[in-house]
């Protein structure tokens, strides 16, 4: 049986647009770049010599027949327009991230898309990042026993990057650019209603938009956990640390350096001895003995049933349900807007979420 090739059109052909067509989909069975459309003309010249079909409106390329899926990889602020067009235009349609600045916005998608064949899919592409689905092994299958809290982190030193995301109206800042795939990672992982957030927003170098933010979520099943993002840090934390009753794991960095150290139950092993500790000693903050502990490598990632595009195929044909459900994402932007309410707040909100 011959599988059926989806033509797809690119609408904002910038970093990302570039990124799915030269990387994402280069080799993909079923899905083809076959369009582009941007409202810079340099860049539908450049989608040209890339041998790509260019469009001078947007509506043209809607309105092409020959366009099954259309990408939208413009700045935050036009997600929506962009989709609820593609959308009534017949196409299935798949919006970068953050898929839309606020809540309500993406519940109008929702709407458009409800009673029609299409199928409208947010590109969260870090929930197949290995590092986290090597931690995500971790709290999935207990090698650290139950885990009660993890932390997550991106750090850079370069400040905001590009132009939009400077600007506020635009959907700018890094709780949006970056927040949102931390956030997604780790509501996918951790299986809980939230019961209170906390955050602070930083705005160091003196954007209107924040440069990156640090925030502590709680969760029914009595997990907590610590998000940040900064661009102002010239030496990085590790990407993930976890805390579990039998042990601690660590992941250094997105190359899956990193390692646990499980607790030794079945040895009874001998007390730590005091140290010295600047200016006094302690037990308390002693390493533990050797025969307390083994250290052993972290384990390899988990599978994901499909990549991304494979599983907006299956979606299409019916076969399987989406990876990235709309009511997931849809999640995830309510807890930004969370965010954003406690840091202005200055104070700890309660949710159920």
């Amino acid at each position: 049986m011959t599988e059926k090739v989806y033509n797809l059109g690119i609408v904002g052909y910038g970093g990302m647009g570039r990124y799915h067509a030269h990387y994402i989909l280069k080799d993909h069975r079923q899905v083809k770049v076959y369009g582009v459309y941007d409202i810079n003309p340099n860049r539908n010249k450049i989608g040209m010599e890339d041998g790509y079909k260019s469009y001078d409106s947007m509506d043209n390329l809607l309105n092409d027949k020959l366009i099954n899926i259309v990408l939208i990889a413009t700045p935050n602020d036009v997600h929506k327009e962009i989709a609820i067009k593609a959308i009534a235009a017949g196409k299935h349609v798949v919006c970068e991230k953050p898929v839309t600045i606020k809540s309500e916005e993406l519940i109008e998608i929702l709407d458009a898309v409800k009673n029609t064949d299409q199928v409208f899919m947010v590109h969260q592409n870090r929930r197949w990042d290995k590092d986290f689905l090597t931690i995500k092994n971790i709290y999935d299958n207990r090698k650290i026993g139950e885990v009660f809290h993890v932390e997550s982190r991106v750090h850079g030193a370069n400040g905001i990057p590009g132009d939009w995301r400077h600007l506020k109206e635009k959907g700018g800042g890094m709780l949006l650019d970056w927040g949102v795939h931390l956030l997604d990672q780790l509501l996918f992982m951790v299986n809980s209603n939230i019961t209170s957030v906390y955050a602070d927003l930083s705005y160091i170098l003196g954007n209107e938009v924040d440069d990156g933010f640090q925030t502590i979520i709680a969760f029914e099943n009595g997990v907590r956990a610590l998000i940040e993002v900064g661009t102002t840090n010239f030496i990085n934390l590790p990407r993930w640390y976890a805390k579990g009753t039998e042990g601690t794991a660590v992941v250094e960095n997105w190359s899956n350096n990193g390692k646990i150290v499980i607790q030794n139950k079945d040895i009874v092993a001998t007390a730590p001895k005091p140290i010295k500790a600047g200016q006094g000693f302690t037990k308390t903050m002693a390493s533990p003995s050797e025969e307390a502990t083994t250290t052993i490598s972290l384990p390899e990632p988990i599978q994901l049933d499909e990549l991304f595009y494979d599983n907006l195929v299956s979606v299409i044909e019916n076969r399987k349900k989406p990876i990235v459900k709309n009511e997931e994402v849809l999640r995830v932007l309510k807890l930004m807007e969370i965010i954003f309410e406690s840091a202005k707040k200055n104070e700890i909100i309660k949710v159920s979420l």
